[in-house]
């Protein structure tokens, strides 16, 4: 199939969405999430969730005959071994009924599988047994006549694509399925799956499929607290209905696996969920259950209940920077105070670690999945920085007079110097993966020195940092040398931020492309619904297959939202709108436009609606921002040459004296109201 045809398809997903039946929230889940979306545009179209929560197939094929033909429609399961593929459209997760009538006795078995890869008699793997798939569900006719089966709640399959029936008799029995219904599990506190509270539009459409693909995958990682995965890991088939932590909705790692609570992955996750469903009660349960289960020491587990795993430094941290997103996102000071004391402990516990070098000393090696982790890895002090930095923003936000802040903003500064004294290749221009003599210079690392404002935006070691990374590059996105073979989209999500952070929009955009893209493209993935959780370098699914899944390509996520990045990425760097005190009670604009000719965005707090949108024309561009009243932010511009343009507020053309210009940029701060700017060079 060609990209024409492929776009066209697209398309027709998108204007023939999933055959709906019936609205509500999941069982007896209390409704409270959004009713309506937030922004009304031709966007709208573009949001991959039903409306409503239970839905039929869009197609049916069989194993034998890979033709695909529309659906809703009867289809017969005729004699051993025959088989019928329900096709959705895009990825889904609930509880599956099917209805149907019979000739005589036999067994109907039901599998699942997120890719066309795995389309057969067995699921995908997701139990964590790596155990070749995890099987079949199995239900017995007894004779002749008409039935239906519902799975059982505790086998609920929380992300598949496809589902497979087939049929098994030494009889000549027929079986006509007259009927397949799921009912989605996921977001279960919303009535109106489309209710998003955030939208991102652009004039490219694969970038707008690859934002929307990214927040239907967080939609899909928001589930029930009761829906975990089971732990001790069953050594054949699957459950979840393990307990993952309070409230009525959490967000978790992935729809099919883990079904746990990761803050690592909540780094890309939440700030994409901000920007686009809005969705923060599953944030604020997932980082509360991590507060109940500190450990004595004050350590933090890697990840949340039942499956508990401990000793990872990095994730300690993401707990605390993920609570720092929260505040910055809602401005609930009250969940920050209530957490508070645990959260000194965990600071006090890991800033322990930092040793006479000034440098950290990781003894929690567990990881995002890379090679090569402890004593004093450069991306695991990069995350202590933030921590410290972020730390001091909570504090003061929180108005402690305990000179907190001070403390911490001066342990900042002393581990950047420690960092950049230590681990800084001014050679190669890039941090290497230890302070040692390595000639590794990690993705990690380097991608979060720059978001992280380790090392200034606007600056020459910014944009040889920018550079170096490249250096990683294949034709299906960046390969990371801590952990070669394989692509991570969670990495790779740090990384187009640091290109958009140091003003190289043309590079962000282009490994959007080329590895979001290849995956929204890819005919045997989810159709563009979903973000996939990680790939091989020669466009094989077996991601990590030598480190920890044990070669079993069918166990990846193929919807899993620490491969959301491009989704806050296009609304805080390429639309270019961006919170930076709680609720956005301040803000930036910083339009970047590679080479895009317009795109616009929006999302909403507690304060009210942010929007920004701007369209380049000749001679210049025009940039129309939106904000609540009572807030103030500050606009970030580009510009050509120094000092020859003309910007112009609301027809009022700006005197030299009422804006700043330095590094490309005119610089001028707005209070929050609508406003028309115009910008020619």
């Amino acid at each position: 199939m060609d990209m024409s045809t492929l776009g066209w398809a697209f398309i027709a997903l998108l204007l023939f969405p999933l055959d709906i039946l019936a609205a509500g929230c999941w069982r007896d889940t209390v409704c409270t999430g959004p009713t309506e979306a937030a922004f009304s545009g031709p966007w709208n179209q573009l949001i991959y969730a039903p409306r409503n929560r239970t839905v039929r197939p869009r197609s049916v094929f069989t194993l034998r005959d890979r033709h695909h033909a529309s659906y809703p429609r009867t289809a017969t399961l005729r004699g051993n071994g025959t088989t019928v593929v329900f096709d959705f459209g895009c990825e889904v997760g609930g509880i599956a009924t099917l209805t149907y009538t019979s000739n005589g006795t036999g067994t109907i078995g039901i599998a699942f599988s997120e890719a066309l890869n795995w389309v057969g008699y067995s699921s995908d793997s997701s139990n964590g047994k790596f155990s070749g798939g995890d099987g079949a569900l199995y239900f017995n006719i007894s004779g002749a006549g008409t039935g239906a089966y519902t799975m059982p709640d505790e086998v609920l399959r929380g992300g598949f694509k496809y589902m497979t029936a087939f049929l098994i008799t030494d009889t000549g029995t027929h079986v006509v399925l007259v009927d397949a219904q799921l009912e989605l599990s996921f977001q279960p506190t919303w009535s109106n799956l489309q209710a998003y509270q955030g939208y991102f539009y652009c004039d490219d459409l694969w970038l707008n499929a690859i934002w929307y693909g990214g927040a239907y995958t967080l939609q899909t990682n928001a589930v029930p607290p009761n829906t975990g995965r089971w732990v001790p890991m069953l050594e054949k088939g699957w459950a979840n209905n393990g307990t993952l932590g309070p409230g009525s909705s959490i967000l978790v790692d992935g729809a099919k696996r883990d079904r746990a609570v990761w803050p690592g992955d909540m780094g890309i996750a939440v700030p994409s969920a901000f920007v686009s469903t809005g969705d923060m009660e599953s944030v604020k349960n997932a980082l509360q259950v991590m507060f109940d289960y500190q450990n004595a020491d004050g350590s933090l587990p890697e990840s949340g209940p039942p499956l508990l795993q401990q000793k990872s430094d990095t994730y300690h941290m993401w707990t605390l920077i993920g609570t720092y997103n929260y505040m910055l996102y809602t401005g609930d000071a009250d969940f920050v105070l209530k957490n508070w004391p645990k959260y000194l402990k965990a600071i006090d516990y890991i800033y322990a670690k930092v040793d006479s070098s000034g440098l950290l000393n990781q003894t929690g090696t567990r990881d995002w999945g890379r090679w090569n982790t402890g004593s004093n890895n450069t991306a695991a002090n990069v995350l202590l920085f933030h921590t410290l930095q972020t730390s001091a923003l909570l504090a003061t936000w929180l108005n402690d007079t305990t000179s907190l802040a001070s403390t911490w903003r001066t342990r900042a500064t002393s581990l950047q110097t420690a960092l950049l004294t230590h681990s800084f290749d001014p050679s190669y221009g890039a941090f290497r993966d230890n302070a040692t003599s390595t000639s590794l210079y990690p993705q990690d690392a380097n991608s979060l020195a720059l978001l992280f404002s380790l090392i200034p935006p606007n600056s020459s070691t910014a944009l040889s940092i920018s550079t170096a990374l490249t250096k990683n590059w294949t034709p299906l996105g960046a390969q990371p040398p801590e952990l070669p073979g394989n692509i991570s989209p969670f990495i790779s999500g740090f990384e187009i931020q640091a290109h958009f952070k140091a003003r190289r929009a043309d590079r962000g955009l282009e490994l959007i492309r080329r590895s979001w893209g290849w995956y929204a493209k890819h005919l045997n993935g989810t159709y563009s619904s979903t973000v996939i959780e990680g790939y091989r370098v020669d466009g094989t699914f077996g991601y990590r297959a030598e480190r920890g899944y044990e070669n079993d390509a069918s166990y990846v996520s193929h919807s899993h939202g620490w491969s959301s990045g491009p989704t806050s990425a296009m609304t805080e760097w390429v639309a270019g709108i961006r919170v930076v005190e709680p609720a956005g009670r301040r803000w930036e604009v910083q339009p970047g436009f590679g080479d895009l000719k317009r795109a616009e965005a929006g999302f909403k707090t507690g304060l009210g609606g942010f929007r920004v949108k701007w369209e380049r024309g000749e001679g210049g561009y025009g940039v129309v921002v939106e904000t609540p009243a009572g807030t103030r932010g500050v606009v970030r511009l580009p510009v050509e040459g120094d000092g020859g343009e003309i910007v112009v507020v609301n027809e009022v053309v700006l005197g030299r004296e009422e804006y700043v210009v330095g590094h490309g940029q005119a610089v001028f701060e707005l209070v929050g109201g609508k406003y028309s700017i115009r910008v020619s060079n």
